[in-house]
């Protein structure tokens, strides 16, 4: 069985969190700028088995796409041609960042720590990636 990666895509950089092999536990695996998504996932797929990669769905409290929904599109189409085994998947990711934001200050997370960017990115992913894993056990 293969990892589950989760991605909260933003137009600047991505938040990655990945499974352990046997899909049990989400962590958060690193920030990079959009621009590198694609290699990077490339890369990491040649080092680990990845069956299903989990994009947030950006949609405002109405269920409709916001701005970066447009613009993490073609980042989709691209990793459907360039590797078509792997199952790309979209899940709801309304509140993760301010999820993220609040589990960092319950973890006692410095000032300066909650202001890096990437740190709620790659925490919002994998609070993408836990609630997704959450619904496919039930």
């Amino acid at each position: 069985m293969g990892r589950i990666m989760a991605i909260d895509f933003g137009t600047k950089r991505c938040g990655i969190a990945i499974t352990d092999e046997q899909r049990i536990i989400a962590t958060p695996l690193t920030t990079i700028p959009a621009s590198e998504l694609v290699d990077f996932i490339q890369k990491y797929c040649e080092k680990n088995n990845l069956d299903i990669i989990v994009f947030g769905k950006p949609v405002d409290m109405l269920g409709k796409p916001s701005e970066s929904e447009k613009q993490m599109i073609p980042y989709i189409n691209r990793l459907k041609k360039l590797m078509p085994q792997i199952a790309i998947e979209r899940w709801d990711e309304r509140f993760t960042s301010k999820m993220a934001l609040q589990a960092m200050i319950d973890a006692g997370s410095k000032k300066s720590e909650r202001r890096e960017k990437g740190n709620i990115d790659k925490i919002s992913a994998t609070i993408i990636l836990q609630d997704y894993m959450n619904y496919k056990k039930h």
